[in-house]
C-alpha cells in the first residue's frame, strides 16, 4: 500500500489547525470505531470543514485512482488547542470501508509518519523515538520527538503520535504539546477502541524498552 499521497494531504490538512476558529466537532467518531473526548480546558477547533477544499486541490494533482481514493477517504474528526502559546491535538482517521484496501499493523508506522507531516512543515523536530504498546487486543504504534517552531528555538514543543488499527478505521491521535501538562493530559485521556474502554490513551510504560524475545 502506498501512503505517499496520504502523507501529502495530511500535511496540508493538519497545518491549518494553527489558525482555525473554535467550532463544534462535525464527525461522529462512533462510525469510525472509537471514542475520544477533547480534554477539559482545550478549545475544540474544526479541521474537518477545511477538508473539501484541500481534497479538491489534491485531487487535481492526483495521478492514479489509488491516490484519489486515499485523498477522498481521510477524515479529521477531532481537533483542539490549549493555552497561549498554544498546544494542539488532532485525531486523523482513515475509514477502511472507504479506502477499500487491507491494512495491517505493519502499515501503522507509515500512517503515523503521514499524520505528523503537517506539524513538520511548521516545526523543526529532532530524531523521533518510537515504540509499541497494547490496549487490550489493539497493538499501538507511538512516536515522540522534541522540537520548536521554525525560527523560534527558544520555544520547546513535543510532537507525539499514537496510531492503532481498528475494525472500521486506522486512527492516529496526535499532539504538538507546548508543555508537559498538555502532553500528560493528551496521554491520560480515556479512549474507547471497538467498544473496549481504556482509562488512558498512552500508558506510562509506552516507551519502556521491551524485553528481547
Amino acid at each position: 500500500m502506498s501512503l505517499r499521497h496520504l502523507s501529502l494531504i495530511l500535511a496540508v490538512c493538519c497545518a491549518p489547525l494553527l489558525a482555525q476558529d473554535s467550532t463544534p466537532p462535525t464527525v461522529s467518531t462512533a462510525e469510525l470505531g472509537f471514542a475520544y473526548h477533547v480534554p477539559a480546558g482545550w478549545d475544540v477547533i474544526d479541521a474537518q470543514s477545511t477538508l473539501p477544499i484541500v481534497k479538491q486541490r489534491q485531487l487535481e494533482k492526483a495521478k492514479t485512482e489509488e491516490e484519489k481514493k486515499e485523498i477522498a477517504c481521510i477524515q479529521i474528526p477531532i481537533s483542539a488547542r490549549r493555552g497561549d502559546p498554544p498546544s494542539f491535538l488532532a485525531v486523523i482517521a482513515l475509514p477502511l470501508i472507504c479506502f477499500g484496501q487491507v491494512l495491517t499493523e505493519k502499515d501503522l508506522p507509515g500512517f503515523a509518519q503521514g499524520s505528523s507531516e503537517g506539524p513538520r512543515q511548521i516545526f523543526d523536530f529532532g530524531d523521533p523515538v518510537s515504540s509499541t504498546y497494547s490496549l487490550g487486543s489493539h497493538h499501538m504504534w507511538i512516536e515522540r520527538a522534541k522540537g520548536n517552531p521554525k525560527g523560534h528555538p527558544e520555544m520547546a514543543y513535543t510532537l507525539e503520535v499514537a496510531c492503532g488499527l481498528l475494525k472500521e478505521s486506522a486512527v492516529c491521535w496526535m499532539t504538538v504539546a507546548r508543555d508537559e501538562p498538555s502532553l500528560k493530559v493528551f496521554e491520560s485521556t480515556a479512549v474507547t477502541l471497538d467498544n473496549d474502554f481504556f482509562a488512558e490513551l498512552v500508558p506510562a510504560t509506552a516507551f519502556e524498552k521491551k524485553p528481547a524475545s
